[in-house]
């Protein structure tokens, strides 16, 4: 019984991939707000000013324009790394002025885009569930989980979903990308039958 694994359509991850369109556009917005905040003072130079205007109309017209764009993870990733950096500069100019709150919510932007980019660092990878013989690795956000079989309590296998009951009652709910084949629905339920005694 050789191990078996399964292209799933994993429904954080897809949140996520369709979210990432808002969340630029939140980033774009906050980059946009500072570039005009500091138009009229007199101590910003005015090339601090354009390279915030460029970024943040780079982004809106990334955002408008190429949502489907948006949806390939290189593209998606850079962008998000962009915005790392940026909030990541800001805070610290800041943390150097002498302006602790300014800083703080750029610093804390910061990380919590860094978080993003390491979460969306995994949609570059197909989704797959797979059934080995010491046990059952699922995808998830940040990184996959592996159950051992000790810890999965049942399995129910359709041609176009697999469901998955922990020891700790979860439900873990996956929709396939395509359906099982019969060959690969009897794979299922031998795995289930060997290690759960069921199925």
């Amino acid at each position: 019984m050789d191990s078996i694994s399964l292209p799933v359509v994993h429904p954080t991850h897809e949140k996520l991939r369709h979210s990432g369109r808002w969340l630029h556009a939140a980033a774009g917005l906050l980059i946009l707000t500072h570039a005009l905040s500091h138009f009229h003072r007199q101590e910003s130079p005015p090339l601090y000013f354009w390279c915030q205007l460029l970024i943040s109309l780079d982004i809106f017209i990334l955002v408008m324009a190429g949502q489907d764009l948006l949806l390939q993870p290189r593209v998606n990733l850079f962008f998000r790394l962009v915005e790392i950096i940026f909030f990541l500069g800001i805070g610290l100019i800041m943390l150097l002025a002498g302006n602790w709150l300014t800083a703080i919510v750029h610093l804390s932007l910061s990380v919590a885009y860094s978080y993003l980019f390491y979460c969306e660092r995994g949609l570059r990878r197909q989704a797959l569930l797979s059934l080995h013989h010491i046990g059952i690795t699922v995808p998830g956000m940040p990184e996959s989980r592996f159950f051992l079989w000790t810890h999965i309590n049942d399995i129910e296998a359709c041609y176009d979903s697999i469901r998955i009951s922990t020891a700790d009652r979860q439900e873990l709910d996956f929709p396939l990308q395509k359906n099982l084949t019969f060959a690969e629905l009897e794979q299922i339920h031998e795995f289930c039958r060997h290690y759960l005694g069921k199925c």
